[in-house]
């Protein structure tokens, strides 16, 4: 069985268990198939915690870390009350499923509640299938104002 647990940013053993998974997320084919930079690396995890609208949730089996979800809170203007989105969503390989990106999924929705959130967001590739299908049946669904415009794109300008 499986169990979920907030990152603490400041125990060593939480931050292993994120670059770690992040890494093995990055190496994927749908993470981008490089492994994170060195700076990444050695940066990532006091930037975050830097960050008083981020949280990370580690799932553990038994004692081996084997999903995270990376988590900030944002904010809707249009609803007046936070948003949270789902930055990371990474469940290791052999441990696919199994139902540990389920229950990060609930945990996040559970989170998002607690704050007061008005959704919970997140972006997929096209081409990852089982992603998409998870969250389709997690109750998510592409963002679109309506049957003329279309769904809402995920675009960036990197600096």
């Amino acid at each position: 069985m499986y169990r979920i647990i907030l990152a603490d940013y400041a125990d060593p053993t939480h931050r292993d268990a994120v670059v770690e998974i992040l890494d093995a997320y990055a190496r994927d084919p749908m993470g981008g198939g490089e492994p994170l930079p060195e700076f990444t690396r050695r940066h990532l995890l006091d930037e975050m915690a830097r960050r008083p609208n981020m949280f990370s949730l580690l799932a553990f089996i038994d004692d081996r870390p084997v999903g995270l979800a990376n988590c900030i809170e944002g904010f809707s203007t249009f609803a007046a009350r936070p948003l949270l989105n789902i930055h990371d969503l990474a469940v290791l390989p052999g441990y696919r499923g199994r139902g540990v990106g389920r229950a990060l999924l609930a945990e996040i929705e559970s989170i998002a509640r607690s704050r007061g959130c008005c959704k919970v967001t997140l972006e997929v590739l096209q081409g990852n299938h089982a992603a998409r299908t998870a969250y389709l049946n997690f109750g998510f669904k592409p963002y679109m104002l309506g049957d003329t415009l279309g769904n809402a794109e995920f675009w960036h300008k990197h600096l």
